[in-house]
């Protein structure tokens, strides 16, 4: 079952039981999913990547916000962006540690024969595409910097 079918199965469940924050939550992503399709280029259906990256930045959107409002000291509106957190979570696969991206970057650069900084691109699009979903950027980031130091 695709995710948008997935979203539209848990916002069904949402109304039923009244769960104001997951159905806010929800029908987010729903409306991200139909702005990504209407947009120019993209076909009909969107690809399960597509539609985790989707899924990926309604989570950073709702952290950082939850982020701001707690180093202003307005726990009580950090709250509901956090349990929004929780909802869309659900959706995406089994995040990984530190210690397997780390293990992901070290093969891949070892694989590329990369040697310095100047190849940090390179292995930033490989571990990329190969972590989609599963790592955010800027972890992904840290550790090439850190082993392409060494």
């Amino acid at each position: 079952m695709s995710l948008q079918k997935q979203v539209m199965e848990k916002m069904k469940e949402a109304m039923k039981a009244k769960d104001t924050v997951a159905l806010q939550a929800l029908r987010a992503v729903k409306s991200a999913f139909l702005l990504a399709k209407t947009e120019s280029g993209a076909g009909d259906d969107l690809s399960e990547t597509q539609e985790i990256k989707i899924i990926q930045k309604q989570v950073k959107q709702r952290k950082d916000s939850a982020a701001i409002f707690i180093k202003q000291g307005r726990e009580d509106l950090a709250k509901p962006e956090l349990d929004e957190v929780a909802v869309l979570e659900q959706f995406l696969p089994e995040a990984l540690t530190e210690e397997e991206i780390e293990g992901v970057v070290i093969a891949t650069i070892d694989s590329l024969g990369a040697s310095g900084m100047q190849d940090m691109g390179k292995v930033m699009g490989i571990v990329s595409k190969e972590l989609a979903g599963q790592a955010d950027g800027k972890t992904i980031s840290t550790l090439v910097k850190k082993n392409l130091m060494k």
